[in-house]
């Protein structure tokens, strides 16, 4: 079985969502966390490949670079791609929720896993699974795909999780693939 996992973001072009209050942004916890996840992962025997990228949108300010995440993930011939971020909103808003391409798959089946265990290991708020065909990182990629908004990094709470649990989170997304892996 074969993983990517691309915690979103870069600190060169574009860092991601912020919280000033803590000083912390969404590449660095996304880095740390898909790390995480990897760890996890290879110690039950996956094989997985971790790499960082911004590239989410077609209308994303870096639109002229190529797409290194998709190809890197598709020339692996990898099983799943897991992408890992963090959201934001108005500072209000806060909570879990996982992206699909496209409703009814195989990546549905996978965001439902992951959801499910971060969700009920964290106590975020379940916003459930979203589908987004926009995302570069969904559309691009051959395998089955999902992305994971983990919490709301401009929520002062949501940020103090991201912070502290971490390797939570880590596990959670860990438990959630193994879940799906077993299960299908």
């Amino acid at each position: 079985m074969r993983i990517f996992i691309n915690p979103g973001h870069d600190q060169t072009y574009d860092c991601g969502a912020v919280n000033n209050n803590y000083g912390i942004n969404e590449a660095a916890i996304a880095y740390d966390i898909g790390n995480k996840v990897a760890y996890y992962l290879n110690q039950v025997g996956y094989e997985t490949q971790v790499m960082q990228s911004d590239n989410l949108y077609y209308d994303s300010p870096y639109a002229d670079r190529p797409y290194p995440v998709c190809q890197a993930a598709n020339d692996l011939e990898a099983d799943i791609f897991v992408s890992i971020h963090c959201n934001a909103a108005n500072t209000v808003a806060n909570g879990t929720e996982t992206i699909v391409y496209r409703y009814g798959n195989d990546s549905t089946t996978l965001a439902t896993y992951i959801q499910y265990q971060i969700v009920n290991s964290l106590g975020t708020t379940d916003r459930g699974i979203k589908e987004m065909p926009g995302l570069i990182v969904l559309k691009h990629t051959d395998m089955t795909a999902v992305l994971v908004e983990t919490a709301f990094i401009d929520n002062d709470n949501d940020a103090l999780l991201l912070i502290n649990n971490a390797d939570d989170f880590a596990r959670a997304i860990a438990r959630g693939i193994s879940d799906y892996v077993v299960h299908k």
